[in-house]
């Protein structure tokens, strides 16, 4: 840069510029400018190395105006070709599959899905474990396609909502507790079996118990005693022929028609046979009630 003077003069006269200016230069030179091209180059190949990673991230992960790869972004939501891995929770509202295939969820521990309510607090808990099936709920409810109720499970009790429930274990079926039931019955040509190994079976019912076999004999046994009681109305047994094999024989009474006994009851119920008599009915005092 050249600094000039300028001198104010009247005209018509003469004014003589000095004859030693001064000159300065103003710029980089020497080392200075080397080093500032290589770092505009250098810029200039970082520059083109990102445009290149960036396109090639593109590339390698599909994105699309639609989504990224197999995901796709809908009108009704995310689209989600073939098989993905989350590292994280899943937050979803909705999850379906395509109508021609299944939906799958695998994992190496467990499969865990949760409902919260608007506090974030768990109302409802599944998890699917490498040994058990576990659902935390107040009620547990299994619907058929038309919206009934199969199977309904709460604290209080279990529900089946099916026309009939079928066992089909070989050892039959176990309860600890009382059971109650409209109809017990076996399958065809199978024998219906109602067992207690150590305590006791009863079986009530508020207007009769009815046991019916079509095509068999209906046994009962017990080591003990077999109760069967009416509070209101009589005990009935009806058929051709009712055998007591091992009624105990009483008192021998007057003598009467050879062979023929009677039945006769104790007072606190017992039955036994005495030799039928021509007047009396049973003896008032027999050995078999002592």
């Amino acid at each position: 840069m050249v600094r000039e003077q300028y001198t104010t003069a009247t005209e018509g006269t003469h004014v003589a510029r000095p004859e030693n200016q001064a000159v300065y230069k103003i710029g980089i030179y020497g080392w200075r400018k080397r080093c500032l091209y290589l770092f505009v180059l250098l810029l200039l190949i970082i520059l083109l190395v990102n445009l290149a990673l960036t396109i090639w991230i593109l590339r390698v992960m599909w994105f699309s105006p639609t989504g990224m790869g197999y995901l796709q972004v809908t009108q009704e939501g995310l689209h989600l070709e073939g098989d993905s891995e989350f590292l994280f929770p899943l937050y979803a509202k909705e999850i379906h599959s395509r109508v021609d295939s299944p939906l799958l969820l695998q994992s190496t521990q467990n499969v865990t899905v949760n409902a919260r309510n608007a506090e974030g607090e768990v109302t409802g808990r599944l998890t699917v474990g490498p040994q058990v099936v576990e659902v935390q709920s107040r009620q547990f409810q299994v619907n058929s396609k038309d919206g009934k109720p199969l199977f309904t499970a709460d604290e209080k009790e279990v529900r089946v909502g099916t026309d009939k429930l079928r066992v089909t274990g070989p050892e039959g079926a176990l309860f600890e507790h009382s059971v109650e039931t409209p109809l017990v019955r076996p399958d065809p040509l199978q024998d219906l079996r109602l067992e207690s190994p150590t305590r006791s079976l009863s079986m009530d019912a508020p207007k009769g118990v009815h046991i019916q076999a079509h095509a068999g004999s209906i046994a009962a046994l017990s080591q003990m005693d077999v109760v069967l009681h009416s509070s209101d109305g009589p005990l009935v047994l009806d058929a051709e022929a009712v055998c007591l094999p091992k009624l105990a024989q009483g008192t021998q009474g007057p003598s009467g028609p050879q062979g023929l006994y009677e039945v006769c009851a104790c007072a606190d119920g017992r039955l036994y046979l005495a030799a039928a008599a021509a007047g009396t009915a049973c003896p008032e005092s027999s050995r078999a009630c002592l």
